[in-house]
Order: C-alpha cells, then sequence, then structure tokens
C-alpha cells in the first residue's frame, strides 16, 4: 500500500505562480480601487443611482439594487434578480463607485439577455460547489484506501470547479465591457475617465485570472499525485 502519511509531497511547489499572481492581484485590486474611490465622479451620480439608470436604460425593471455589507462584497444574484452593492459603491460617488456599479449591471444584463456564458455558468453552479467541497476528502481518501476509485471521483469533482473557473472569465471581461459602454452610452462619463474606470475593472478581473489559474494548477497537482500514487503502489 502507498506510504501516504510519509509521503513528501513535492508537488506543492507547482501553485507557487498561482499563489504569487493571486497575491499581486488582490494587492493591485485594492490599491486601485483606493485610489479611484478618491476621484469623484463628473457626473455626480451615487452607484446606486447609477445602477437604477443603466438598468431603467436596458429595459430592465424587474431588478433591484439594494446595499449589502462589507467591502468589495458587490454582486448581481440572478436568483433573486437583486444587485447588491457594498457601502462604498452604493452610496459612493467616485469613478471606482460608478464603474463597479455599472459592472454589476452588466452582469443584469447578461442575464436579461440570455448570454450563454453566464447560463452555462449559473447551470453548474450547484456541480461546482459540491465539487469544490468533496474533491479533496474524496482524493486524499483515495490515496489512503489504495481506491483509485475514489481518487479519481476526486479529480473530476474537481474538475467541475476547474470548469467553472474557466466559464467565469468570460462572464467578466464581457460584464467589465458592457459597464464602460453602458457608462458611455448615457453619458455618465468622460473620455478622460473612461481610463480610471477601466484600471478599476481590470485590476478586479486580475483576480479572476488568479483564481483560474490555481484552479487549473491544483488539478495538474492532483493529477500528478494519481500518477505518483499509481506508480509506487506497484
Amino acid at each position: 500500500m502507498f506510504p501516504f502519511w510519509y509521503y513528501y509531497d513535492p508537488t506543492w511547489i507547482v501553485l507557487l505562480p498561482a499563489l504569487v499572481l493571486a497575491l499581486y492581484a488582490q494587492a493591485k485590486v485594492t490599491a486601485t480601487f483606493e485610489r479611484f474611490l478618491r476621484v469623484p465622479a463628473r457626473v455626480g451620480l451615487s452607484g446606486a443611482e447609477v445602477a437604477r439608470e443603466i438598468l431603467r436604460m436596458n429595459g430592465i425593471y424587474d431588478v433591484t439594487v439594494e446595499m449589502t455589507r462589507g467591502r468589495l462584497t458587490d454582486y448581481y444574484d440572478p436568483r433573486t434578480k437583486v444587485l447588491r452593492l457594498s457601502p462604498e459603491v452604493y452610496n459612493g460617488r467616485s469613478l471606482a463607485a460608478i464603474g463597479v456599479a455599472a459592472h454589476e449591471c452588466g452582469h443584469a444584463i447578461q442575464h436579461n439577455i440570455g448570454y450563454a456564458p453566464l447560463a452555462l455558468r449559473n447551470t453548474i453552479v450547484p456541480l461546482a460547489g459540491i465539487g469544490s467541497q468533496m474533491a479533496f476528502p474524496l482524493f486524499f481518501l483515495g490515496l489512503l484506501l489504495s481506491s483509485e476509485f475514489l481518487a479519481t471521483l476526486g479529480i473530476l469533482f474537481f474538475s467541475a470547479a476547474v470548469l467553472f473557473q474557466l466559464i467565469t472569465l468570460p462572464v467578466e471581461y464581457n460584464a467589465s465591457s458592457r459597464a464602460v459602454a453602458a457608462l458611455e452610452n448615457a453619458g455618465f462619463i468622460s473620455y478622460e475617465e473612461e481610463g480610471p474606470v477601466r484600471s478599476v475593472l481590470n485590476a478586479a478581473a486580475l483576480t479572476y485570472v488568479a483564481a483560474t489559474l490555481m484552479a487549473i494548477l491544483q488539478l495538474l497537482r492532483l493529477i500528478a499525485l494519481f500518477g505518483i500514487y499509481n506508480r509506487d503502489d506497484r
């Protein structure tokens, strides 16, 4: 039997690039958000006001805009059709606030028009959630019990979580593109303000890139461990 509890795992090193990128992305989004949170938007509207107007201009009247707790906790809930904005975004009148609010409106617009990647992501959310919770217990239990079936099942479960991350990338970038277009079409930002808004949204998107890279490398690590297990167990 494979002596798992004595085994030194060298495969963790493959996660280093993702860890570095994740730390950089988090620092980048925090610094960029802070910077443009202090820059007032010329339009003078709050994030909540901008969000409601963008929704109205896109013929979306069944989505409500509410304030939620926390910082950078903004999201659109397609199940309840509620767009939740953090206090700094909901009440803020900065370029960062209206940029983030418009981004979440981008998701509401995607939902309204039946944007295929968003629909696919929403469909696999339950499977991805189960996969992220069950993958590692099943995989390492499979190694401990010398069960290829359980280890393989763990890899398959984690693959669902990786698929979710891969689908999330185009969804997020598309929402950002829709956000900038909506702000420009409504006259909420000038040409000079477009750059800062894009900086905020691109910094936020980088966190999703880091999460996707981490998921992919973690999957490769599990596959590598599975290969080592099979080799040493013979």
